[in-house]
């Protein structure tokens, strides 16, 4: 197990100093700025740990957990990345400890599975960022998280996409008629000639609905777009992004999005809101 905080540290343990399985070491959520008594009660954090607490440094509190430190070593942690199912219940477990905190107080979250050796280890590191949080948070207070994704329509199939089948005549009618191929080959022309434009018409859509959103956002965030296979119906994404959005905008993001799907008859998706976590890392 090594420390694996916002910062790479020099006090990482080596294959040298390595634990005993019993050893403990502490697990960083998020850090806040004066979290609620009692925001974390009814949680139980990640499997295995023990009670969710708060841990002040300076002016700021951290959100933190004493687990096992044989759960987290680096073999442990990188088998559990492969297991889905763990990992999610990870993810989960650290996503509802970060959303009460949030609730609570403005909060920078952490990344998940933010590991210290011990509590001293711990404290140096953080009030070491202190600027960094500092700055994270005047960003992000009073704003959340809003991700939006833009669906192309699918160009439904055309007969003149298969090749022609031949049908059961005699055989001194079996060959073609003359200009059949290139008839053929003409529709397939005409078909791919469509689906790039409706392809080129979408990408012009997601840049005219993330330059939309962009006025209603404080900031935005383009992500890696989804393969067609993601989709239910093989609908492909144009546009898949998140944006920082002030709380007394949210109505008017809701009014955007309405009306984005009214007047362009575009597939929008919209979720949220989140913790701001895109936006924490960008200061």
């Amino acid at each position: 197990m090594t420390d694996r905080g916002p910062e790479p540290t020099d006090d990482s343990r080596t294959s040298d100093d390595a634990e005993a399985p019993d050893d403990s070491a502490l697990y960083v959520f998020a850090v806040c700025c004066s979290p609620a008594t009692g925001v974390l009660a009814g949680l139980q954090g990640v499997a295995g740990g023990g009670p969710l607490r708060q841990m002040p440094f300076g002016e700021l509190t951290a959100v933190v957990q004493t687990v096992r430190a044989a759960d987290f070593t680096d073999e442990v942690w990188q088998a559990r990345m492969s297991d889905r199912a763990e990992l999610e219940e990870y993810a989960r477990a650290h996503h509802q400890v970060v959303s009460a905190a949030a609730a609570s107080c403005p909060t920078v979250p952490l990344p998940l599975a933010t590991l210290y050796h011990d509590e001293e280890r711990a404290r140096q590191a953080l009030v070491a960022e202190t600027p960094r949080f500092r700055t994270a948070l005047e960003r992000t207070t009073g704003r959340s998280e809003w991700g939006v994704k833009v669906y192309a329509a699918v160009l439904p199939a055309a007969a003149a996409d298969a090749a022609p089948r031949s049908a059961a005549v005699p055989a001194e009618r079996s060959r073609p008629a003359p200009g059949a191929g290139l008839a053929y080959l003409e529709r397939k022309r005409g078909l791919q000639v469509e689906r790039e434009q409706r392809y080129e018409e979408s990408l012009r859509l997601a840049e005219s609905v993330d330059a939309a959103f962009h006025g209603v956002a404080a900031a935005g965030r383009r992500l890696r777009l989804h393969g067609p296979e993601l989709a239910e119906d093989g609908r492909v994404q144009v546009l898949n992004a998140t944006y920082l959005v002030e709380e007394d905008r949210i109505t008017e993001l809701d009014r955007l999005t309405r009306a984005l799907r009214d007047t362009t008859g575009a597939r929008i998706e919209v979720t949220g809101p989140w913790v701001p976590y895109s936006f924490v890392g960008e200061v």
